[in-house]
């Protein structure tokens, strides 16, 4: 018998071993879930409260959005670098060399600031999305948990558990913010990673499904955008427009890439010493250029453009042909700083633009369909990412009548981008691993 229990003690350990790996995993997928439902309600929040005092005081952001970035360029500096921009960039470069960035990359100081200072922004009406800082920070929440794994624990599964905890807690954050688990898969393989493993696939599709249940049992089953209104009877010329629309969003998510990319070749030179020696300054600059766009275009191009997208999905908002231009510059003013702040939801505010502005050609066709299609044009032409670009449209507008078109769409408009910038994404993940 003593024999016997011998030989069933490491077999015993084992299984307590593979439990609570798997039991703290579960554990942080669901509290991943849960910072970003609250996360969400926080920028709403915010968001609501830039429009009752805009309501009251339309003059009010040509100082408050200038103060509010000055004042989140000096606190990201100063408390919390690696918190700028969408966080995307630092998974990605986190994910490559998780063992030397992810400690400084992926820190739950980063995830206080990355959720602080985006509060602070869409409180300055600046033009943002929670997406991006929501990966940030899902992937600073789980990579954060190695630390309650014993040392025997992490040296049996040594092989990938910062990796893994890292890129399940950026799919789950994905799929929490816009309920969309299946662009938090697909956005795991193409964006992140850039490949396929089959020993993360069950890795990621079980982050989804906790924070995924979390999301649901206070959010609901929602749809991001409404279900769109598309009759069976496709129109002749759909063919064409698919290319029109892919071309040239695929031309203007280029160019607002290579923008962001080269900010030394196009900025005059004044900006750029003001932008290295007074970044403060510079910030309250950017605010101020971001305050007078919106405040000239009556309110439209703050925020993150649910609001203005959603409407023109219904056919409730009518944004003029400068829209889409416009809210590019004010995106271009928010980035420059080093704002915390996501693309995605503004790159779909401007999709839906160009098509709404498209609709003047296509008379004919119905113009949710053309909305759709400029959406998922833009977002594959900044991303670079076609197919995580329709599944997430598609999710989002349950838009399933147009999956071929919307494919066509963003593969033409990935295309045309990569003429004009490489993927935005790595490219500014390149930076982290350059400066390591």
């Amino acid at each position: 018998m003593r024999m016997l229990a011998l030989l069933e003690r490491p077999r015993l350990l084992r299984r307590q071993r593979h439990w609570f790996y798997f039991g703290m995993f579960w554990l942080g997928t669901v509290a991943t879930g849960l910072v970003a439902v609250l996360y969400a309600r926080m920028i709403d929040f915010g968001y609501e409260t830039f429009l009752h005092m805009t309501a009251r005081a339309p003059w009010a952001p040509l100082i408050v959005t200038p103060a509010v970035a000055a004042l989140g360029v000096w606190i990201t500096r100063r408390w919390f670098p690696g918190s700028e921009g969408s966080g995307i960039p630092q998974v990605i470069a986190s994910l490559h060399d998780v063992r030397d960035l992810g400690p400084r990359l992926l820190t739950l100081r980063i995830l206080v600031g990355k959720i602080a200072l985006s509060f602070l922004a869409i409180l300055g009406g600046f033009t943002i999305g929670r997406e991006g800082p929501t990966i940030h920070v899902g992937a600073a929440l789980m990579f954060s948990l190695r630390r309650f794994y014993p040392a025997r624990l992490r040296g049996v599964y040594r092989a990938g558990l910062e990796h893994k905890l890292a890129l399940a807690g950026a799919a789950a954050g994905l799929s929490a913010a816009f309920n969309a688990p299946l662009a938090g898969v697909v956005f795991a393989i193409e964006e992140l990673t850039r490949s396929f493993e089959a020993r993360t696939s069950g890795v990621i599709i079980t982050a989804i499904i906790f924070s995924g249940v979390v999301s649901l049992a206070l959010l609901g089953n929602y749809v991001y955008f409404g279900t769109i209104a598309i009759n069976g009877n496709l129109p002749n010329l759909l063919a064409i427009a698919v290319v029109l629309v892919g071309v040239v969003t695929g031309i203007a998510g280029g160019v607002f890439c290579w923008l962001l990319l080269n900010t030394r070749k196009w900025m005059p030179d004044r900006l750029n010493a003001l932008r290295d020696e007074r970044p403060v300054v510079f910030g309250a600059v950017c605010g101020l250029s971001i305050a007078v766009i919106g405040v000239a275009s009556g309110g439209h191009l703050f925020g993150s453009g649910y609001a203005e997208a959603r409407g023109m999905l219904g056919g409730h908002s009518q944004l003029g042909v400068a829209y889409p231009l416009l809210k590019m510059a004010s995106m271009v003013g928010f980035y420059l700083p080093g704002t915390p702040g996501g693309l995605f939801a503004p790159s779909l505010a401007i999709g839906a633009g160009i098509g709404n502005t498209l609709h003047m050609v296509f008379g004919h066709m119905q113009l949710p369909m053309l909305i759709a299609l400029g959406m998922v044009g833009y977002l594959a032409a900044v991303t670079q990412s076609p197919i995580t670009a329709f599944v997430m449209v598609i999710e989002m507008i349950n838009g399933h009548a147009l999956v071929i078109s919307l494919m066509a769409t963003a593969l033409v408009a990935s295309q045309i981008s990569k003429l004009f910038a490489p993927p935005l994404y790595e490219a500014l993940a390149q930076r982290y691993l350059v400066d390591k």
